[in-house]
């Protein structure tokens, strides 16, 4: 009797099947030290370019006119509904000039720093984002010089910092010397706020991440109420963000590939490791999957 037997197939390697992948790719996260002065020259651009475009006082007033009858115009509610409401409470509105003053640019870099940390492809996305409604905004403060609401007479607003503190702005705009106070539109404040809530929506995978709108939404309350911005200020900023978000798209892919990537790798170690198990230690099943299969047999 003879007969003939073919081999059985090779296990795979338990090494290869067990490799964990890396829950975020780090290839897409640029060099630290190249985005530190990135920033950090683009904040002092916008601070000299916003210097630049003071002194203009004449216009800027004649601005802040036309804009206060395009909103009658348009019927936006007045901006002091708002405040009114604000005055109601000294503490309410303290709090408000505190978070204007101090919320603005810590919330946005501390925006940045996680999402270079955490999600490096939605980083290069978002900082490219506010780099492009920056400089838009720094255009618009050089060609259309604005007066705020609280320093326009026929708005008949209460200027809340110099009243009830703190303020970022000194008494007299002719001589602030740490700011411009006639570059009102867009509202950087808005535009920023709005970005840091649309960025982490859409880096972020929590059923709660719509909270983040709510970021904005306070923003714009507090910017209006204490006669910072006229709403006008506000859509524009958003219009301009809209733009920038339709030209700069984020990377297909990115949401899975970042978002998501911890559960996928926790998903396919699982898989791996059961394979690996079943493969290397089903006991008989296994054995007899793995014997030698008698394919022909004469006597």
């Amino acid at each position: 009797m003879d007969s003939r037997t073919e081999p059985a197939e090779a296990e795979p390697e338990p090494a290869a099947a067990t490799r964990r992948p890396s829950p975020h790719s780090t290839a897409a996260r640029p060099p630290l030290v190249r985005e530190l002065l990135l920033v950090v020259g683009l904040f002092v651009v916008y601070k000299v370019g916003r210097q630049v475009a003071d002194g203009h006082t004449a216009e800027a007033f004649r601005n802040a006119n036309r804009v206060w009858d395009w909103e009658r115009t348009l019927h936006l509610p007045g901006e002091g509904s708002v405040q009114g409401a604000l005055l109601h409470s000294d503490t309410l509105v303290h709090l408000a000039n505190t978070y204007y003053a101090t919320v603005h640019f810590p919330a946005t870099v501390a925006f940045l720093v996680w999402m270079y940390l955490r999600r490096p492809v939605h980083y290069v996305w978002a900082r490219r984002i506010l780099a492009a409604v920056t400089a838009a905004a720094l255009a618009l403060h050089l060609t259309f010089p604005l007066a705020p609401p609280r320093l326009l007479a026929a708005a008949g607003l209460v200027d809340t910092g110099q009243v009830y503190g703190p303020t970022v702005y000194g008494a007299h705009p002719a001589t602030d010397e740490m700011a411009n106070q006639f570059a009102a539109m867009p509202s950087l404040h808005f535009g920023w706020a709005l970005m840091v809530a649309i960025g982490l929506i859409a880096a972020t995978r929590s059923r709660l991440r719509w909270l983040w709108l709510l970021h904005p939404l306070l923003t714009l309350l507090v910017i209006v109420g204490t006669a910072n911005h006229y709403w006008l200020d506000a859509i524009v900023a958003t219009a301009l963000l809209g733009i920038a978000l339709a030209v700069i798209r984020l990377p297909r892919g990115a949401g899975a590939a970042e978002a998501r990537g911890l559960v996928a790798a926790d998903e396919t170690y699982d898989e791996a490791d059961g394979a690996a198990g079943n493969s290397g230690g089903a006991g008989g099943a296994g054995e007899k999957e793995s014997a030698p299969e008698l394919v022909g047999a004469r006597r």
